[in-house]
């Protein structure tokens, strides 16, 4: 018997306990929407399964049926609730390596289902660690990319920091998991308020946006309208509207500091300086870079590709604009980094996230949307937000214009 169709005669309940299984898993670690129903289809497929999935941010509803039995004889219907995604880099090219090999007869499926099993062990104490110095890291970066001064890049590094040891505590406290983003933002304005006041002058908004970036839903909002644009409207909506509560619930945190601060007659000295030269700008965008392999968590050996990948993007956004305009040089990076991601998944027979979403993460737009709700809360005018908000949506339809060409210039292997 050749190996796949090995795999395709084993127990149909255990067949679809693994298809079961590597949808969970590939739904925790970030996939959209679209992606996710491509790949248990093609999965489902090549097991001998009919698989009809509907996925939304926070769940899936699998229907399963024989093709080899009358119909209707063995449907069986899944209904899986399960928290936002995550994205881990790793732990989605395992549960992608693990589904080829059963799918190719190379893993039995219960070695298959042990192994994506094994995926679910806890974070080490060095992993936490490396999340921690990764918020600091990518906050430090950022601000150096903005040509922030020395005292505004420390400050954002510090804030970093303090979310980082933040988002640890809230992975096992349900109740501060709920307020994370408002409190985060909270921490982010009373520091960023009290250095201003005590030590010396900051770009204030600027750091604060800076120090959060990681936890900014600029990829969330790509994602949605990606969905949205593949008639995934259910999805796309929910992660839209996910998306603007993050936002919200952090420009909530900071307006309580702002308003905490002005109650005790604290008044942060603002200033509108970017001092630093452009060899700054050359070293935080591989701190930077460095940054987000590690809080994508991708594998070690994936470092290097992983960085690359948000180098490039950000070269491309950053040339590409000078050359044919700000707008157009989003589109040319995400219109190439997509392009690359899908060459690179068909070439190595590996997910092209590991290229996509670096090349994607530095262009996302949810920092101007971070800005324009922060200013509009600060002036309570509708029109003093209006400049970033339309900056927010052309950054948005650029990124997305440029993802839905890039993969219909080059097609993606198998939807990861």
């Amino acid at each position: 018997m050749p190996m796949r169709d090995a795999a395709r005669q084993a127990g149909y309940t255990e067949r679809i306990a693994f298809v079961v299984e590597v949808a969970e898993h590939l739904h925790t670690y970030g996939t959209t929407a679209q992606r996710l129903e491509g790949a248990i289809e093609s999965v489902s497929r090549r097991l001998g399964l009919e698989c009809e999935p509907w996925v939304n941010p926070t769940g899936m509803i699998l229907a399963f049926s024989d093709p080899t039995r009358p119909a209707g004889e063995s449907d069986t219907t899944r209904v899986i609730r399960l928290g936002l995604g995550d994205t881990n880099l790793y732990k989605l090219c395992e549960a992608d390596r693990i589904a080829e090999d059963v799918m190719t007869g190379r893993m039995q499926i219960a070695d298959g289902l042990a192994a994506l099993r094994a995926l679910d062990r806890p974070v080490s104490q060095r992993g936490k660690i490396m999340q921690v110095l990764g918020f600091a890291l990518a906050s430090a970066a950022v601000a150096g990319l903005l040509q922030l001064p020395w005292l505004d890049i420390g400050t954002a590094a510090a804030i970093g920091l303090l979310i980082g040891l933040l988002d640890i505590a809230a992975q096992q406290r349900p109740r501060l998991q709920e307020a994370f983003e408002a409190v985060a933002g909270l921490i982010a304005g009373g520091v960023a308020i009290a250095v201003s006041s005590l030590i010396g002058p900051l770009n204030l908004n600027t750091v604060i946006i800076a120090a959060v970036i990681v936890l900014l839903p600029g990829m969330a909002l790509t994602n949605a309208m990606n969905e949205l644009t593949s008639r995934h409207l259910v999805s796309g909506t929910a992660r839209f509207a996910g998306a603007l509560t993050t936002i919200i619930k952090l420009t909530i945190g900071t307006a309580i500091a702002l308003a905490i601060a002005g109650a005790l007659g604290i008044h942060p000295e603002v200033r509108a300086l970017r001092p630093q030269p452009e060899w700054v700008v050359w070293c935080a965008l591989p701190v930077g870079a460095y940054a987000f392999a590690v809080l994508f968590r991708a594998h070690r050996r994936d470092y290097l590709l992983v960085m690359v990948a948000a180098c490039a993007g950000y070269l491309i956004s950053r040339f590409g604009g000078e050359w044919v305009g700000a707008q157009a040089g989003l589109f040319l990076s995400a219109l190439m980094t997509t392009a690359a991601g899908n060459i690179y998944a068909r070439w190595r027979n590996r997910p092209g996230a590991l290229v996509r979403l670096p090349g994607l993460i530095m262009l996302v737009p949810g920092s101007t949307a971070l800005r324009s709700v922060i200013t509009l809360v600060q002036a309570q005018d509708l029109g003093a937000g209006q400049e970033a908000a339309m900056l927010a949506l052309n950054t948005l339809m650029a990124l997305l214009a440029g993802l839905l060409f890039g993969n219909l210039l080059v097609s993606a292997r198998r939807n990861l």
